[in-house]
């Protein structure tokens, strides 16, 4: 008999590219092609190679500088003829249509930037019809100004073709209409998306609300799971969570809602957070707001700026805030010779010494723990408890729930 064997998808080749600027170093762009690279994984691709160029900005024309691209070229012709040859390459900024083009013609390969994978990734991710819908939205936005580069078939050619640049220009209008009233309904179903959603905050009842929020793949489902002992998915992938989810918890017979949002990232378009704001309505209309911080990556502290700045864009700076730092179990530290007179760093402080720094005084304290290994969880626990009840108490003072008792699923005996 005959076997079949189904061959797995093959795995699509990819370049990422930097740039080394005055405003950002060599070791920043490092860092940013680090993250890319893993967004890069995180939507099923396979970087091979990076490139970055130090330059005093991007070009206008082709981000990159004419020998750059050149050399990039080369590369991506000597690969033609491999087992995997090169698929896309993937630049670190948002690029413009003018030089999407432009590089495609000399690159004469897919070009992505790190907003168009973002979007990918948003829209594998999407699962309920709020997060789809402003997936979609996101999508048009950042299609509208690009829609020239699709069209450039039919531009006029030199030496004549009379004709070909009318309906060219038809066309495109054609586009950038249907583009503009899709995005018109699509805002519209998000409001009537979002009336739905504040009936069913009506409904909940005299709770307070903790929302968890923080950069991207910082523990934020797994420490949701361990909270409310439920099994959303969590994943060492960056936006593993996109849409929020909210669920019942309940420490010590006091009950609240926490909801799990979706995670924060650097160089994330305006248009981008704008069709995700209400996604974000949970944080904005918390009562408490546990920040998260992934306390063994070696840029927490940008992460903790860029969290703090997009919550400040949101109108939730002024919120009450836990400062939580996971992940200690996969911290490391390398110890300073005997002989090394050069200040330390955050690579050669151990965790005990970094416990007793600025940490220790942020919002009146921090707590530290491992979601993964479920260390000093019954203290953040405890924490928590005191927290919520102090809260609940100032804004339901007549509110009698606290000498009830209730079962697992929250209901008053």
């Amino acid at each position: 008999m005959k076997e079949f064997v189904i061959s797995e998808a093959k795995v699509e080749t990819a370049i990422i590219v930097g740039l080394i600027t005055p405003q950002q170093n060599e070791k920043k762009t490092e860092e940013y092609l680090n993250e890319l690279e893993f967004l890069a994984e995180t939507a099923g691709a396979k970087v091979i190679r990076r490139y970055t160029q130090r330059v005093n900005g991007p070009s206008s024309v082709t981000y990159l500088g004419t020998g750059k691209l050149e050399e990039i070229a080369d590369y991506i012709k000597q690969k033609e003829d491999e087992e995997d040859p090169v698929g896309m390459v993937i630049f670190d900024d948002e690029l413009s249509a003018k030089q999407i083009r432009n590089i495609e013609k000399a690159l004469q390969v897919k070009i992505l930037d790190r907003t168009s994978l973002i979007l990918d990734i948003f829209a594998m991710r999407a699962q309920t019809a709020a997060a789809k819908t402003q997936v979609e939205l996101a999508q048009y936005r950042y299609m509208l100004p690009r829609l020239t580069r699709l069209w450039t078939h039919l531009e006029r050619q030199r030496g004549g073709s009379v004709g070909l640049r009318g309906p060219g220009e038809t066309q495109l209008e054609m586009d950038q209409r249907i583009i503009r009233h899709r995005i018109s309904l699509l805002k519209q179903r998000l409001v009537e998306i979002e009336q739905q959603k504040n009936t069913q905050r009506k409904n909940r009842g005299r709770l307070i609300r903790v929302a968890l929020v923080g950069y991207t793949n910082v523990g934020k489902s797994t420490l949701m799971n361990l909270l409310s002992k439920s099994d959303i998915f969590a994943e060492n992938k960056l936006f593993a969570t996109l849409d929020t989810t909210v669920r019942k918890v309940i420490i010590d017979n006091l009950p609240f809602l926490l909801s799990d949002t979706v995670g924060f990232i650097r160089k994330l378009p305006t248009d981008l957070v704008e069709s995700f704001k209400s996604t974000l309505d949970e944080v904005r209309e918390a009562d408490l707001l546990l920040h998260i911080v992934d306390i063994s990556h070696p840029d927490f502290e940008e992460q903790i700026q860029v969290v703090e700045k997009t919550l400040g864009d949101l109108g939730c700076a002024d919120k009450p805030q836990m400062i939580i730092f996971n992940k200690i179990d996969a911290y490391t530290w390398v110890e300073k010779e005997a002989d090394d007179l050069t200040p330390p760093t955050k690579e050669n402080i151990s965790l005990d010494e970094l416990m007793r720094t600025w940490m220790a005084k942020l919002n009146g304290g921090c707590l530290f723990v491992s979601a993964v290994k479920k260390e000093n969880i019954d203290i953040l626990k405890d924490t928590l408890y005191k927290k919520v009840r102090e809260m609940h108490v100032q804004k339901y003072p007549y509110n009698d729930f606290l000498y009830n008792t209730y079962d697992a699923d929250g209901n008053a005996e």
